[in-house]
């Protein structure tokens, strides 16, 4: 196995190695990566970075490897990253490795899950834990919180939905495994198009999908509220539909500005944090409308860097205190 040392490495050879696994760093927006933001920090703090894309993970003999670059960043939006050669490497080499990769989350997501799941054993940080990233769906996960929840239901069958958004009148139907708004459908029981809807949602009846009864406070903002080793960041960022749309999604041309949390943000993070901190989610992204938890998105949580900007913040850096913190128990 050919291993390449940095410089950094030999000349310090107690420094932290962290390892990012993620979508093509060449296609991110760095004034709003998330991701750019944690590898801002660990460069920050002296860490030195590693770079993998998803297919670059792989597993022999019972051990986890990934052809890995030495990876630089830089805060700015036209030249932001440097990145070596690939080489070999155990990902037991590493101290940390953040899993970064957006979703669909298929057979694939779960595939790379498995391979960190084996690093974790020899002791590697894997933010987010790779068990948790398979079971906490990040639509069905909010079933563990029916108290911070509006009515919703999850289903396959078309008929069910249809009797649930008939009892609800308005209603939004989405798959569970999306991100950034797509396939989110506002329905109504007098919807002529709402049999087309379902059949193409479920696929005719062969996939699961979530039922939400509709939040009118949508109009006041979808906000994300991050939790960080199972504290939440004190101010939320409210994001707001763009001309024309309902979904209050940044991907899908929206705004947003930063608020603080309100004694029901809290409330509702009070009774999801000890479950995500249970589970080893160091970082979680909880989506609240209105008084009502929406979602929790665990696998790659954005909004870093707007509230980092917005009100003088270093999320990054509550992160990898907690990160470091854990390394050394």
């Amino acid at each position: 196995m050919d291993i390449v040392m940095s410089e950094t490495e030999e000349t310090n050879p107690v420094v932290l190695k962290t390892g990012v696994v993620m979508d093509p760093i060449r296609d991110i927006k760095t004034y709003k990566d998330s991701t750019f933001a944690m590898l801002l920090e660990a460069q920050r703090r002296g860490h030195a970075l590693y770079y993998m894309e998803p297919g670059n993970l792989f597993a022999k003999d019972g051990q986890a490897f990934a052809m890995m670059q030495q990876l630089e960043v830089r805060d700015n939006t036209s030249d932001w990253f440097s990145l070596t050669p690939a080489v070999s490497r155990p990902l037991d080499e590493l101290d940390i490795v953040l899993m970064r990769r957006d979703p669909p989350f298929d057979m694939d997501y779960i595939y790379a899950t498995y391979m960190l799941e084996l690093v974790e054993k020899t002791g590697t940080l894997v933010i987010n834990r790779p068990q948790s990233l398979r079971d906490a769906n990040e639509k069905f996960f909010i079933s563990n919180f029916p108290q911070c929840c509006v009515a919703m239901l999850i289903s396959s069958r078309s008929d069910l939905i249809r009797e649930f958004v008939s009892q609800h009148g308005h209603c939004v139907v989405k798959p569970l495994d999306g991100m950034g708004g797509e396939s989110i459908f506002q329905v109504s029981d007098t919807d002529m198009n709402l049999n087309v809807i379902l059949e193409t949602i479920t696929r005719h009846d062969s996939r699961a999908v979530m039922a939400q009864k509709y939040i009118d406070e949508i109009s006041q903002g979808d906000k994300r509220i991050l939790v960080v080793n199972g504290e939440p960041v004190p101010y939320a960022l409210a994001r707001f539909a763009g001309k024309g749309d309902f979904r209050g999604n940044l991907a899908k041309g929206g705004s947003s500005k930063g608020v603080p949390l309100s004694e029901r943000d809290r409330w509702i993070c009070s009774q999801v944090a000890p479950e995500l901190k249970k589970r080893g989610i160091l970082f979680a992204g909880l989506d609240v409308i209105g008084d009502w938890l929406s979602e929790v998105n665990v696998t790659s949580p954005t909004c870093i860097r707007e509230l980092d900007q917005e009100f003088d913040l270093n999320i990054a850096g509550q992160l990898f205190d907690a990160a470091e913190a854990k390394l050394k128990k």
